[in-house]
């Protein structure tokens, strides 16, 4: 098996594609749209078609199956994926030294690719999907283990690109010390200040920092009344900022220590390096992996928003119910606008027999054969770039080449006009095309003398036939028209009219010519009846005949359809009819199963209640509490698996389906709320509700971690009760609290210690802590400020070994960055 690439390679690309005739970069534009990130949009914008059968069918299924997947509601994270090579080939140089910054972004990609290793071999408890494609083609990157790397890389460095404390036991050292010594010279600092302030010489009341030396601001006149180093003065020159005598040393202490720090982050940042550079093989592999992954991400999505299929290549050409995707794309971004229902374009339905590879499509102007070339082109160009395509069903024949000649071709730069380009085009094509070639070409003959037009489009249409390619034309001539009834091999067909609102339908008719209705439009619009009766006049016998007899005949076909509508309206009223008395029998079965639940609920309740009455009477009341708590929760997980037992076979009774049947599903929770604890079924642990997005969607978090669910992805709820301290109290066993106010019971959970000295600040939360632990809170918040950053790493140094503390983590930078700190406490 080849190795992937970071864009595809082609094999056997089309000679010919017209594929800004057919609008093909628009569409590959769109889909690359639907990527999340650089990677992958590279990879769409690099995809073409091709004649290679087997690259396709496999491009094909990878998508079908990532389809499949989100189907299911499963999702992955492509965010934060880009071509690693340069800083690969960077990282595997002996002792070189990436940014802190471009080491956080290879650690996205290490994630990413470590995340879909996981998805492709999963652990006994995680979501397996039935894709054999991708799986397959995943498969080399299970030849690598990143988690020794990830365990190197992950929590070192911040969100910002600086590098945490505990990047290394010597880092911490440092910092710890810095901390010290920041304590150290801020202390000596304020005495300075407050000797100096009394005698009025300093400029104002604050400690500053000049070149990596803390100062202190001393009015310009009183300069040489404080002792110690002068680094520079305002731009006012009313200030110099003076580094006293007795800080001087402290401050040759810090510098020394902010060396020994740099010193340390570069060894830190090397052993990174050398870390990604050991593992640029799985990296570079796993980013080619993920890339074309994401493309196929990208096309399902695409396929699922135009509900698309799968095509088919076979020696006929069949498009059933098949719409253009940029017009239906269009049609839709206008409904929006607009504020109205979108509608989607008139299906095309092009079926050729076997032995027909030539269709002519003829009827009047505006009936949509431009768009019904365009169509067929397109999902010819879709289908051998792997995409599936908006139709319900799609057999196509592997072409080599498709030619197009549509539109005004008038060469302003080559000095041709509009008919003397078609003819260069036209030449260009009836030399190159073979048998397996698509040849599209809209209103041939035209722009030129109308039977010197005629005469050439039969030609140009009989090499085309010789040359047995498949062929489709457009025309409002009538010679082409006798031509396609004359020959075998060759199919006439006609874009609907409707002659009484003069208004197209855009559906294609199959077998029959269309009537170009030039003069009937005229005259509805208006145009004098003497005019419209010398224009008859002046047609053949044999022109008028076939313009009545087509005008008789697309009646007829009118008709037949109308009569079709008729008895399809006849079959959705009985269809109807049947779901009006299936919706009747479902009410009643609901309500008899509502009785029977509120029975077996309160018989439920009974027991629990006798239970309870048991518990009290045993004496021993420290094992009676026990077997209360214990029987408690075994109440609830009973409880909780009968609901799910309950529900799951009034499904299957009502589906009439046994236990494995997927319409055989537990209910789906409700009344899910802020506060909730949910389990996930992805995961298969527990998670807080912290945030409502809507009813189907919420934000959960897992310590540290914040995530996105859906209502689908949750198996169990388990409603979380406001715990007042004074209950709490009592919860944690053998504590008797006595309290005179009940509004003293409830506490925020957040403090904010913006301006105390670090020794206040730690005496406040401390005092804070325990009253949230006493409380029964989950987490607090503590807003400290960023600062010089004194203040933060003293909190977090003091919280990360207190006993009430699960974790301590630093918020987003929308909802605080380095200026708070959020705590998980022990329940």
């Amino acid at each position: 098996m080849n190795s992937p690439e970071l864009l595809p390679i082609i094999p056997s690309p089309l000679r010919e594609a017209s594929a800004a005739a057919l609008e093909w970069p628009r569409l590959r534009e769109y889909i690359a749209g639907r990527t999340f990130s650089p990677l992958g949009r590279a990879w769409i914008l690099a995809l073409e078609p091709c004649a290679d059968l087997a690259w396709i069918d496999q491009q094909q299924q990878r998508t079908a199956e990532l389809r499949a997947m989100l189907t299911r509601g499963g999702s992955f994270d492509f965010r934060g994926l880009f071509d690693p090579t340069t800083l690969l080939d960077k990282a595997r140089i002996e002792g070189a030294a990436l940014e802190s910054t471009e080491i956080r972004d290879l650690l996205a990609v290490v994630e990413r690719v470590a995340a879909w290793r996981n998805l492709i071999d999963p652990p006994p408890n995680g979501t397996r999907y039935e894709w054999p494609g991708i799986a397959a083609f995943s498969a080399p990157l299970l030849a690598y283990d990143l988690a020794p790397l990830l365990r190197v890389l992950r929590g070192k460095i911040e969100p910002d690109g600086s590098l945490n404390d505990d990047a290394s036991p010597e880092l911490n050292r440092i910092r710890r010390a810095m901390e010290r010594q920041y304590r150290a010279i801020e202390a000596s600092l304020r005495r300075s200040l407050q000797t100096l302030s009394e005698g009025g010489s300093t400029q104002e009341d604050l400690i500053t920092i000049r070149g990596d030396r803390f100062v202190i601001p001393v009015k310009s006149e009183f300069k040489r009344k404080v002792p110690g180093v002068v680094h520079g003065s305002s731009s006012s020159g009313q200030t110099v900022f003076v580094e006293p005598l007795e800080t001087i040393e402290q401050n040759n202490e810090l510098v020394r220590l902010l060396d020994e720090e740099q010193s340390e982050i570069h060894r830190i940042l090397v052993a990174m390096t050398h870390a990604l550079g050991q593992n640029s093989a799985a990296i570079h592999l796993g980013a080619c992996i993920l890339a074309e992954v994401e493309s196929h991400h990208a096309r399902a999505r695409f396929a699922e928003t135009l509900n698309c299929s799968r095509p088919n290549f076979t020696q006929e050409l069949a498009l059933t119910a098949a719409r253009h995707p940029l017009l239906e794309l269009r049609m839709r971004a206008d409904a929006v606008v607009e504020g109205i229902e979108p509608t989607a374009p008139v299906p095309l339905t092009i079926i050729l027999p076997a032995e027909a590879k030539q269709l002519i499509i003829s009827g009047p102007n505006t009936g949509g054969k431009t768009v019904s070339l365009k169509t067929l082109g397109l999902l010819a160009l879709m289908a051998q770039a792997g995409i599936p395509v908006p139709a319900e069903e799609a057999n196509l024949p592997l072409f080599k080449s498709i030619y197009a000649d549509i539109g005004d071709a008038q060469s302003i730069e080559r000095n041709l006009s509009s008919f003397s380009a078609h003819v260069v085009n036209l030449d260009r094509i009836s030399r190159e095309a073979t048998s397996d070639s698509l040849v599209l070409l809209d209103e041939l003959g035209s722009a030129t003398d109308p039977e010197e037009g005629a005469a050439l489009a039969v030609a140009i249409a009989t090499h085309f036939l010789k040359l047995n390619a498949w062929c489709c034309i457009t025309t409002h001539l009538t010679s082409l028209k006798v031509y396609a009834a004359n020959h075998p091999g060759v199919l006439n067909a006609a874009v609907g009219f409707d002659q009484q609102t003069l208004t197209p339908t855009y559906e294609l008719r199959l077998g029959v010519p269309g009537a170009s209705a030039g003069l009937n439009i005229a005259a509805r619009l208006g145009l004098a009846p003497e005019i419209i009766t010398a224009a008859r006049a002046q047609m053949t016998t044999q022109t008028a005949d076939i313009g009545a007899f087509l005008d008789q005949l697309h009646n007829q076909l009118t008709a037949a359809a109308a009569e079709r509508e008729t008895l399809q309206l006849r079959e959705r009223e009985l269809s109807r009819e049947k779901a009006r008395v299936e919706v009747e029998g479902r009410v009643e079965q609901k309500t008899r199963t509502k009785e029977l639940e509120a029975k077996l609920s309160s018989l439920l309740e009974d027991f629990a209640y006798q239970l309870r009455e048991t518990v009290k009477a045993i004496d021993d009341k420290a094992l009676a509490q026990k077997i209360a708590r214990d029987s408690d929760r075994r109440m609830a997980t009973l409880r909780r698996e009968f609901s799910e037992q309950f529900n799951s076979t009034v499904v299957a009774h009502t589906t009439r389906a046994d236990k494995n049947d997927p319409a055989a599903q537990p209910h789906i929770p409700k009344g899910i709320k802020v506060g909730d604890l949910v389990k996930l079924k992805s995961l298969g642990r527990q998670a807080r509700v912290d945030r409502v997005i809507d009813t189907k969607n919420f934000e959960v978090s897992m310590g540290p971690m914040k995530m996105r669910a859906a209502i689908d992805d949750i198996a169990e709820v388990e409603s979380v009760k406001v715990v007042t301290p004074l209950e709490a109290a009592r919860k944690r066993g053998g504590i008797t609290v006595a309290t005179a106010n009940n509004d003293t019971d409830y506490m925020t959970s957040e403090i904010n210690v913006i301006g105390r000295t670090a020794d206040e600040a730690q005496t406040e939360v401390e005092r804070f802590l325990d009253r949230a632990f006493l409380a029964g809170l989950p987490r607090i918040r503590i807003v400290h400020g960023t600062g010089m950053g004194i203040l933060r790493r003293t909190l977090r140094e003091y919280l990360r070994n207190h006993p009430h503390v699960t974790t301590v983590t630093e918020p987003p930078q929308n909802q605080g960055g380095q200026g708070a700190t959020e705590v998980e406490l022990r329940q």
